[in-house]
Parts: C-alpha cells; sequence; structure tokens
C-alpha cells in the first residue's frame, strides 16, 4: 500500500534510481526520452501520494529505519517530515517538467544522458529524506557525481573548465563537511543490541545522537564545527565569496542539467543548514549570525547589480539565482519564525520560477542559436505565447504581489526587519535591482522590433506550451492559496523554532 510508512520513503528514492539505471540500457533514443518521462511523471505520483496519506499530527512524519553498516552504528533512517516532503515535490514536480521541455532536443548517448539524470534525482531525494549523517553524506555525493559527467560530457565549448571549476569547489566543501560528520560521530554514544545489551558499534551516525552530542561540546568546538558546516552548504547554495563557480558551470552546462542545479541542487546548502547546522550548533549560529547575514546580503547586492551587467541569458539568471539564495540564508539566520515559515516556501517557489525562466532560454537559444541578449530583440512579434509566458515568470521573479514569490519574500523581508532594519534596508535593494535586470532583460530581448535573427522565429510547440503553462498555473496558485505550503512545513519550523528560544 502506497500510504505505508516503509514503501513511500522507499520508492522516493529506489524508484528513480532503479530507473536510471534500467535508463542505460535502452539503446534508442525515442526508448529513453519515454521511459525517463514516464518514471519521472511515476515519482511525481508517489510524491504526491505521499501528501495524501500524509501524518498531520504527527511531527516524525514517514520515517523508515533499518541496520546499514550495523559495527559503524550506520542505519539506512529516512523521514518524511515538513521541509523534506516539500522539497521531494519540488524535486518530483521538476523532473517531468524538465524531461518534457528537453524533448525535442537530442544528446549524443542519450541513455547514458537520462540514465545519469534520474540517478541525480534519486540522490537528491535521499538527501532530502536521511536522517542518518553517513547516509546523507553518500546521497550528496550521490546527487553530484552524475552532474559532473553530464556537464563534462555534454556541455559547452568551454565545459572541461567549468566543470574542473564545480568539481574543485563542490569535493572541497564535501571533504570539509565529512571531517565535520567524523568529529561529531566519534564523540557520540555507542548502540547497544536491545536482547543481549552487548555494545554493537562505540559510536553512531543517528541526527537525534549528532544533534544531543552537539550540545555537549564547548563554545570552542561549536565554533570551529559551525565554520566547517556552513562553509560545505555555502558552496553548494552557493553565497557569496564562495560563488565563483556558478556561473560558469550554469553557462557550460546542458540548460536541463542547469535546471536540475539551480532549481533544485542550491536546496541540498539551505536544507542542509535547516536540517543539521542549525540545529546542532543554535548558540554558535547566534554567536555567528552578523557574519553569514553579513556576508548573504553582501552577495544579494553584488549579484543583482552583477546581474544587470550580463549579456548572456544564462549569466543573468545565474546571478539572479545567488541574489534569491543569499536572501534565503540571510533568513535562516535571524531565527525568527516568520522568517523560517518565508525560507520553507521560497525554496519550493524559487525553483519552480527559475526553471520556468531557464526553459524560457532554452527555447530562444535553441531557436535562434544564442543567448546574447544584445542580438536579440522582437521575440513577442513571432512567439506570443512564449512572450506572455514568460512575462508571468519575469513577475514572479521580482515577487510581484498575486505571484508566488511575493508571500515568501514578504516574509523573509518581515524576519530580516525584525533582526537588523539596515540589514532589511540594504538587502532590500535587491528588489529594485531584480526588477531592473529583469525587466530591462524583458524589453530588450521580447519587444521593440524584430531583427534579422528573429525575424523566422516560431512560437513554441504544444509540448512547451504545456510546460510553460503548468509552470504559470503553480505560481498563481501559490500566490493567491500558499497556506497548503505551510501546512507541509508547519512541523518543521515548530522544532526548529523551539531551537533558538
Amino acid at each position: 500500500m502506497f500510504g505505508n510508512d516503509i514503501t513511500i520513503p522507499h520508492l522516493l528514492i529506489f524508484f528513480p534510481l532503479v530507473a536510471g539505471l534500467a535508463a542505460f540500457f535502452i539503446k534508442s533514443e525515442k526508448g529513453a526520452k519515454g521511459w525517463s518521462l514516464l518514471a519521472s511523471i511515476l515519482t511525481l505520483g508517489i510524491s504526491i501520494l505521499s501528501l495524501v496519506y500524509a501524518k498531520r499530527n504527527d511531527l516524525n512524519g514517514y520515517t523508515f529505519n533499518y541496520e546499514w553498516l550495523k559495527y559503524m552504528g550506520a542505519s539506512f533512517s529516512v523521514q518524511i517530515d515538513g521541509v523534506g516532503r516539500l522539497l521531494t515535490l519540488l524535486t518530483a514536480v521538476s523532473f517531468p517538467v524538465i524531461f518534457i521541455a528537453a524533448y525535442n532536443n537530442s544528446y549524443k548517448s542519450p541513455n547514458s544522458f537520462y540514465g545519469l539524470m534520474l540517478l541525480s534525482q534519486a540522490g537528491l531525494m535521499g538527501v532530502f529524506l536521511a536522517t542518518d549523517a553517513l547516509l546523507f553524506y553518500f546521497f550528496w555525493e550521490l546527487a553530484l557525481i552524475p552532474v559532473y559527467f553530464l556537464c563534462s560530457r555534454w556541455g559547452g565549448e568551454k565545459r572541461i573548465q567549468a566543470t574542473f571549476k564545480f568539481f574543485v569547489y563542490t569535493f572541497a566543501g564535501s571533504l570539509i563537511m565529512l571531517l565535520g560528520i567524523i568529529y561529531v560521530y566519534l564523540h557520540t554514544p555507542g548502540t547497544q543490541d536491545p536482547v543481549s545489551h552487548k555494545v554493537v558499534s562505540e559510536h553512531m551516525f543517528a541526527m537525534n545522537a549528532f544533534y544531543s552530542t552537539a550540545t555537549s561540546f564547548t563554545a570552542s568546538q561549536q565554533g570551529w564545527l559551525f565554520w566547517i558546516f556552513f562553509i560545505a552548504f555555502a558552496i553548494k547554495m552557493p553565497i557569496f565569496p564562495f560563488h565563483t563557480w556558478q556561473p560558469d558551470a550554469y553557462e557550460q552546462s546542458p540548460t536541463a542539467v542547469t535546471m536540475v542545479m539551480s532549481g533544485i541542487m542550491v536546496k541540498m546548502g539551505l536544507f542542509g543548514i535547516i536540517r543539521w547546522l542549525l540545529p546542532m550548533f543554535p548558540a554558535a549560529a547566534i554567536k555567528f549570525d552578523n557574519i553569514v547575514i553579513g556576508l548573504s546580503v553582501v552577495g544579494i547586492v553584488y549579484a543583482s547589480l552583477i546581474a544587470i551587467r550580463q549579456d548572456d541569458l544564462k549569466r543573468l539568471a545565474a546571478y539572479s539565482s545567488i541574489a534569491h539564495i543569499g536572501l534565503m540564508c540571510a533568513s535562516l539566520f535571524t531565527a525568527k519564525t516568520i522568517a523560517f515559515e518565508g525560507v520553507m516556501i521560497q525554496m519550493f517557489n524559487h525553483g519552480i520560477n527559475i526553471t520556468g525562466l531557464w526553459v524560457v532560454i532554452e527555447l530562444t537559444e535553441k531557436q535562434l542559436g544564442t543567448r546574447k541578449i544584445s542580438q536579440l530583440s522582437g521575440v513577442a512579434h513571432k512567439a506570443p505565447v512564449l512572450t506572455i509566458m514568460l512575462v508571468i515568470i519575469a513577475l514572479a521573479n521580482i515577487a510581484l504581489p498575486l505571484t508566488n514569490a511575493f508571500i515568501g519574500e514578504f516574509m523573509m523581508f518581515s524576519g530580516l526587519f525584525r533582526f537588523n532594519i539596515w540589514y532589511t534596508v540594504v538587502a532590500g535593494l535587491s528588489i529594485i535591482l531584480a526588477a531592473v535586470y529583469t525587466l530591462n532583460m524583458v524589453q530588450k530581448v521580447f519587444y521593440g522590433e524584430s531583427n534579422t535573427l528573429t525575424a523566422n522565429m516560431k512560437d513554441i510547440s504544444f509540448n512547451e506550451k504545456l510546460v510553460l503553462a503548468i509552470i504559470v498555473v503553480l505560481i498563481f496558485v501559490a500566490g493567491v492559496y500558499p497556506q497548503p505550503f505551510f501546512n507541509i512545513t508547519k512541523e518543521t519550523v515548530a522544532l526548529l523554532a523551539a531551537k533558538f528560544k
């Protein structure tokens, strides 16, 4: 039965994992595309069922646990709680959208391409579900490794340099996080056999053991451990000054892969802060809050200013993403309940909006062969449906009221205002700057007179209209009635807020 506590976590992880492995054996391009799309739609169905059968009064959500590496104290422990449920839903929604958007594209060795994409989805699901530190690290790497190959094999002309930079940054972050995990693990209590009461392992990787052990550390220990975990998560988000890998990686990656990286993967860093960093080191988070918020706010303004100067659509979207993620990171360290709620819903909404923006960029480049803003003009005359969809997504990107991003940004700025008004003033500049670079892009690319390059452009096909229609519907539904999203995440917000009382 799908509502069973065991099968839901299993299926969310293992279904895309098995489907991805099976995709490698499908030789035809059409078969690989169809299989991957079907697998992603079924995964979405499983995710929706996890909402339907959700135990809303159970703060632990769906849980599953069994021994994995018994003598190391590691277990295959997964849990679908509030934030995990929302981010697995985002992952499940995004992949069918990505596959439909890329359906008309041709990739060399399509079975390998789609197989790696599904393996990355399985890794992402595992990251958002794992409640064992070693398992969390395992899925963290499982999500990243396929992306290395996707970028290096199917990317642009400078893909090797961009992938190498991406690898160095993320590998360094992963190693730093592993050091922190090992240190905390070596201070956790052991596990006993429930029957013989003999010690099975001297330490354990369980999430709750990490929480309780971290509180026993001295202020000095908590301080440097806080920075070890924070830097690992900051690289993945990324925030200033750990962001320099992102624009190059986004620009050189296939757009379908960029959608995964910017729509979902950046949430791994935010999720790591919510799941591990803040619950383990709340005192250190309060001690260093001004440093983290200061870096985030600088990154917001810096990325927004750089976005204004971009002539490449992909790089504009990349810097826009850095600015939005910076606001989410700053809001988490205000330790205000309203900011926590805003971040939770904004993680989902940002994923939807940035994916929609990437779809439009992909469709434009596919027809015109360029992403240069200076070379484009008057697309609206030839592709009115694409233009209408882009305008709606652009308005959501600048958090216009009634769009999905408005409520999240309002709550995050409210939390930031209660923490410090000056941070709010500086970060608030991003509202103006986002309107400048977003509307400037819309005006230059889609309005004005058509040029020789855009004169022969055609409007989008049915499946492309379907993808963008799904995104637009989500934008308005979440913007007009966001309460279901708050219901999903309320237990996570309550547990996180309790750490700072």
